[in-house]
């Protein structure tokens, strides 16, 4: 691999990932998750890499604080009045908790919109206590409780602001995805138009980045030095909103807010679906992704986890209150401890 990026897209058919995590259950690994990772600075030199970078991979949700970008260097954000709460739910996967859905309701309604207007699907909420108390309360699935409902209104809200039209904000030809392609391309350093190209859950476009190029991005939102004054007000005002409003990045329990409470100020975290995952080391001036070839989850989470105690992002007290997720075991049924999610020997510190 050359120390810089390519810019490139290109996919190889052939390319073999190495084993990024194990499953142990006694003395037998029991299942093996392949995948890559990418290490950056904003400058584009690799710190580190394993596996195959150069790799387009769809980025799904990991790349949300790029695209929330657009609602604050256009001023959208500033002449609805919305706050770091409205930020933070712009960039994270919340849990649709009953906070969650109240704060995206009143920005609906500072936009003049109604939950119709929104193309994610009506959606339940993350964890069964909050699905039992939404039904005891008479209410249903919702637009809102979609964990990418915030992505959506953002938007939206730049569409009320630009005097585009609302109806098909979704569609790639629309202006606001136009925009938000430019955006994200900037900040990548790719030009996305022969990129493969798909449609996210949520029902917006999605395009295939090399993950070097992804972590580029991450790199340039901590350190966005080369970017116009506009971004780079916008770039601290993310950082911030996701550092003071950690449970709007996902909600309780949530691997990505647990993260971000447990660092405070020194790592910031994404999740995807599919087995990405993004981070920003703001200390360090440095951008992170990697994707799990399954789309576990599981391993994303233990894979991230081993890069944050690779660059020492991880304080004492952190690593206490972060105990169980630094090598996560697996329970039997009745809660006895019979094996561990660990990396394997390429991102293995030991």
């Amino acid at each position: 691999m050359s120390d810089h990026l390519s810019g490139q897209t290109e996919i190889n058919e052939t390319s073999s990932n190495p084993i990024l995590v194990e499953v142990v259950r006694g003395d037998l690994i029991e299942s093996r998750h392949t995948g890559a990772v990418s290490v950056v600075d904003a400058e584009g030199k690799v710190i580190f890499s394993v596996g195959n970078t150069k790799d387009p991979v769809f980025p799904r949700s990991a790349i949300k604080p790029i695209q929330a970008l657009m609602l604050l260097e256009t001023g959208a954000a500033k002449a609805f009045g919305l706050g770091l709460a409205q930020i933070a739910l712009a960039c994270g996967s919340h849990s649709g908790s009953e906070i969650h859905r109240e704060i995206l309701a009143h920005w609906l309604e500072k936009i003049g919109l109604s939950d119709e207007d929104l193309v994610c699907g009506p959606s339940l909420p993350w964890s069964d206590y909050e699905k039992k108390s939404l039904f005891e309360s008479g209410h249903g699935p919702s637009r809102l409780l979609d964990n990418c409902s915030g992505k959506h209104l953002a938007l939206l809200t730049v569409a009320k602001h630009l005097d585009y039209p609302t109806f098909g904000y979704h569609r790639l030809d629309h202006p606001i995805q136009q925009r938000l392609l430019g955006i994200v391309e900037q900040m990548t350093s790719v030009d996305l138009f022969p990129s493969p190209k798909g449609i996210d859950g949520c029902g917006v476009p999605v395009f295939a980045i090399p993950l070097e190029n992804i972590a580029l991005s991450m790199a340039r939102l901590v350190e966005p030095y080369d970017q116009p004054d506009e971004r780079q007000t916008a770039c601290n005002r993310i950082i911030r909103a996701m550092f003071d409003e950690p449970y709007l990045i996902g909600g309780k329990g949530r691997f990505d807010t647990r993260i971000l409470q447990a660092c405070r100020g020194h790592a910031i975290v994404k999740t995807g679906a599919e087995g990405v995952y993004t981070a920003s080391f703001p200390n360090l001036r440095l951008g992170v992704a990697l994707k799990i070839d399954d789309g576990s989850r599981r391993a994303a989470e233990a894979a991230i986890m081993q890069i944050l105690r690779r660059f020492e992002v991880l304080t004492e007290k952190a690593k206490g209150q972060l105990l169980n997720i630094l090598e996560p075991p697996i329970f039997s049924r009745s809660k006895e401890v019979v094996g561990v999610i660990r990396a394997a020997a390429p991102l293995r510190l030991d």
